[in-house]
């Protein structure tokens, strides 16, 4: 079982930065490919970013590259999503997603992932 925690959410205004991370407990991530979703109210969650096991591989959705950036860092058991350049379109509960998988390929479909985080706020102001 894997129990993933985010953090870094919060209010902002538009333009600004934020840097959300995801970190486990009781479990390595080096083992799995990792995805960032978001989810605005009365939608549906989506893809934002994803990353394979040893980071060699990201894929941002459209809409979010050029601002966002995805990272892992195995040896400190995290995976990073910098958002830069933030919009209210960014609006959402975030959430950190892990697939216990080898493959070099970015997952970036929902159910590919088995273990998901109760999720981090972010809240982009005009």
């Amino acid at each position: 079982q894997v129990q993933l925690v985010e953090s870094g959410g919060g209010l902002v205004q538009t333009g600004a930065s934020l840097r959300l991370s995801c970190t486990a407990s009781g479990r390595t991530l080096s083992s799995f490919r990792m995805g960032w979703f978001r989810q605005a109210p009365g939608k549906e969650r989506k893809f934002v970013a994803g990353i394979n096991w040893s980071g060699s591989s990201t894929y941002l959705e459209d809409s979010v590259k050029g601002r966002f950036t995805i990272s892992r860092d195995n040896a400190r058991n995290t995976v990073d999503l910098q958002m830069d350049s933030l919009k209210p379109e960014d609006t959402a509960v975030y959430y950190c997603a892990a697939d216990r998988s080898w493959s070099a390929v970015v997952a970036i479909n929902a159910n590919q992932y088995a273990y998901w985080g109760q999720g981090t706020q972010v809240t982009v102001s005009s």
